[in-house]
């Protein structure tokens, strides 16, 4: 499958400064850093709010009514809907 990316993908095993920190956050959080978090680390500063964010959705016992399972259930439906190769 051919690389479609619009923006430049920043690789996590080589990245520098802030943008590493943040990947190592992610990787903490979410056990690795998805696809989305490495278009985001472009804009790092942003990036850190949507890292919190997300584990508040994606983490059971923060409010969420869901417990981990049925949601990534939801996304990996989601994908599939939206025809991604992923």
């Amino acid at each position: 499958m051919a690389n479609t990316a619009r923006v430049a993908l920043i690789d996590p095993k080589t990245s520098k400064g802030e943008t590493a920190l943040l990947f190592d956050a992610w990787a903490r959080f979410r056990g690795r850093v998805p696809n989305a978090g490495i278009v985001w680390a472009h804009i790092p500063h942003i990036a850190k709010f949507r890292l919190l964010g997300g584990v508040a959705l994606q983490l059971e016992g923060l409010g969420g009514m869901l417990s981990c399972r049925i949601k990534e259930m939801a996304v990996l439906k989601t994908s599939l809907v939206n025809g991604c190769a992923y």
